[in-house]
C-alpha cells in the first residue's frame, strides 16, 4: 500500500503539491489524474524518493522508499521511458538494472518475453520506436517482480494492440494482489483499466473514490428524445408537457431533444398521454472524460481562446482559487499565486 499524509512540496516560494492525503490500496488499479502541471509527476517522484517532501510523508508498505530493504525488488516504476543508455541493447540495459539490485540474470529474458521484446533483445535501444521504448521501460519496472508498481503514461506511443496489452497487464498485476498506481491523460483507457481514481488539481486533492462513483458525482444523466421529422406540432407538445413535468429540455445539434430531470419511463408516459409518437428514447450516461472535464475545468492552466469555456475560465478559477492553493497568511500583503504552470515537475 502507498500512503500520503500531509504531503507537500515547495520550490522556494512556489508550491507544487500541497497537503495531499490518500491511500493506494493493493488488489486494484488506481488511476492518478489531473491537468498538466497539477503536480502528478512531483508526487510520484516523492513516492520514489527522487524528491524530498517539504513537509508530510509518503510511505510504501509503511516505510519511506529509501528505507525499504532492496527497494527495487519491492517497488517497480516507469516514470521516463527515455531514461536509458541508447548505446546499450535492451538485454544489456535490463541486465545492468538486475545486477545493481541483486536480481538473477535469468529474470531479464523472462521480462523481455513478457513485454514482447524478445526478438529485439540484442538491438541497441537508441533505434527503438516510442512504443518499443515504453515496453522496455515497463520491463524494467517488472524486473524485480515487485508488489508495488508505479506507471507514468505507460501507453504513450503504443499502437492499439499494445494499449490493449498494457490494459490487460495492469489488471493482471492488480488481480495478483499488487498495488498498481497509473498516471495517464487517456480518459478512455482509465475508464477501462482503473478501479479507483485519485484526482489532483493545482497540487491539491480533488477526488479519491471509485471510478463509477466519480462519474456519478460529476455528471448529469439525460435522455435523448426524437419525434417524427417534420411534425413540429408533436415536438412542441412534447416540449411543453416535459417542461410542465419539471424537465429541462434542450435541443441537440442533430435536432434531437436532450431531456434532463425526467426519468425515461415518465417521458414515455407523458408522450403517450399527449398522443406524441417517439422515434427515439434513449438514456445517456456520462463518460469518465465528461465527468473529469467537468470537475477539473477550473484547474486547467492552458486553455485555447477558441475553447467555449475560455471566457468563463478566469472568473471560475478566481472563485475556486482558495481550494486549490495553500492558505496565505492573514497579515501578508497580496501575494503571488501559490503555484504557477512553470513550477510543474
Amino acid at each position: 500500500m502507498i500512503e500520503a499524509v500531509g504531503l507537500t512540496k515547495s520550490y522556494g516560494a512556489k508550491t507544487a503539491v500541497y497537503n495531499l492525503n490518500f491511500q493506494v490500496q493493493p488488489g486494484k488499479v488506481t488511476g492518478f489524474l489531473g491537468p498538466n502541471g497539477a503536480g502528478k509527476s512531483t508526487t510520484m517522484r516523492m513516492m520514489l524518493g527522487l524528491d524530498r517532501p517539504t513537509s508530510g510523508t509518503v510511505t510504501i508498505a509503511g516505510q519511506p522508499y529509501h528505507r525499504l530493504p532492496n527497494a527495487p525488488r519491492q517497488v517497480g516504476a516507469l516514470l521516463d521511458a527515455n531514461a536509458k543508455h541508447g548505446g546499450r541493447s535492451a538485454r544489456a540495459h535490463l541486465l545492468c538494472l538486475a545486477q545493481l539490485s541483486g536480481i538473477p540474470a535469468s529474470r531479464v529474458d523472462e521480462v523481455l518475453g513478457i513485454v514482447g521484446l524478445q526478438d529485439v533483445a540484442g538491438k541497441r535501444s537508441k533505434g527503438f520506436s516510442l512504443g518499443m521504448g515504453q515496453r522496455l521501460g515497463i520491463a524494467g519496472a517488472l524486473l524485480g517482480d515487485p508488489q508495488v508498481l508505479l506507471f507514468d503514461e505507460p501507453v504513450n506511443g503504443l499502437d492499439p494492440e499494445g494499449i490493449l496489452w498494457v490494459r490487460n497487464l495492469m489488471k493482471k498485476l492488480a488481480s495478483e494482489g499488487r498495488t498498481v498506481f497509473v498516471s495517464s491523460h487517456l480518459m478512455s483507457e482509465m475508464a477501462q483499466t482503473a478501479d479507483h481514481l485519485i484526482v489532483i488539481g493545482r497540487g491539491q486533492l480533488m477526488a479519491d473514490l471509485p471510478v463509477r462513483d466519480f462519474i456519478t458525482q460529476n455528471s448529469t444523466g439525460f435522455a435523448r428524445v426524437r419525434t417524427p421529422e417534420g411534425d413540429a406540432q408533436a415536438r412542441d407538445t412534447l416540449v411543453r408537457v416535459l417542461a410542465e413535468a419539471g424537465g429541462q429540455v434542450l435541443t441537440e445539434p442533430d435536432g434531437a431533444l436532450k431531456v434532463i430531470g425526467v426519468p425515461l419511463p415518465r417521458i414515455s408516459d407523458l408522450a403517450h398521454g399527449a398522443d406524441v409518437r417517439l422515434w427515439e428514447l434513449s438514456p445517456h450516461s456520462a463518460s469518465l472524460e465528461e465527468a473529469y472535464m467537468r470537475m477539473t475545468q477550473g484547474a486547467v492552466d492552458y486553455r485555447s481562446t477558441q475553447d467555449p469555456h475560455h471566457a468563463a475560465a478566469p472568473q471560475f478559477q478566481q472563485q475556486q482559487q482558495q481550494p486549490y492553493g495553500p492558505p496565505q497568511p492573514q497579515h501578508a500583503a497580496p501575494a503571488q499565486p501559490a503555484y504557477t504552470p512553470e513550477d510543474a515537475r
